[in-house]
């Protein structure tokens, strides 16, 4: 079973941000691909604190238990594919998202690599400016996790909740990117794991 888990980081459970993700994660249903939708924002979350202590634990956890960043980096982990979602707050990602971004990156980092050829993309919701380096941000993190990202990601305007459905061009661009997305898991599923170093082909 194919799953993508996507991870809203508005605080508004069913706002534009969520509104876009959704768009995606119907293209990917209609591939039979199983999706789930994780609400980080508005969630109690600690950032990293570069205590180093994943790198010497290296069991796949962040050392902070008390709130959802373990779960999401096990979901993470679990899955074929994974999407971020974010608005742009004073022209960046949220703080629930760029905590869960430094944690579970690092913890992938401290464990060789977690999520590695794994499908990424993101959704950014923006009133006007910002949009491009709140992408950037979502991207870097894909990118640092080796996951192949298929083509940009869709970013979509609106100012009050439910604005971004007025927005044509960036409903159709979220619809292409859960399209190429299953493309893409189709495609990885038929290439099956990449040999470990080290091993003939």
């Amino acid at each position: 079973m194919t799953k993508v888990v996507a991870f809203n980081g508005s605080p508004r459970p069913e706002g534009n941000t969520s509104l876009l993700i959704r768009q995606v994660l119907q293209e990917l249903e209609k591939e039979g691909i199983t999706t789930e939708l994780v609400q980080v924002g508005g969630k109690k979350i600690r950032g990293c604190t570069a205590c180093m202590k994943c790198f010497e634990n290296r069991d796949k956890r962040c050392v902070i238990p008390d709130d959802i960043v373990n779960e999401c980096i096990a979901k993470m982990a679990a899955s074929d594919g994974i999407i971020l979602g974010s608005p742009v707050y004073f022209m960046d990602v949220t703080a629930e998202m760029k905590a869960l971004i430094d944690r579970a990156g690092f913890v992938s980092m401290a464990n060789g690599g977690l999520f590695r050829r794994k499908a990424g993309s993101a959704v950014v919701s923006v009133r006007r400016a910002g949009a491009v380096h709140t992408l950037d941000s979502l991207l870097h993190f894909l990118l640092i996790g080796g996951m192949v990202v298929p083509g940009l990601p869709p970013i979509g305007v609106g100012k009050n909740i439910g604005d971004v459905t007025n927005d044509e061009e960036g409903l159709a661009w979220a619809r292409d990117t859960g399209t190429n997305m299953a493309w893409l898991l189709s495609l990885m599923k038929k290439a099956g794991p990449v040999p470990k170093k080290g091993k003939k082909c």
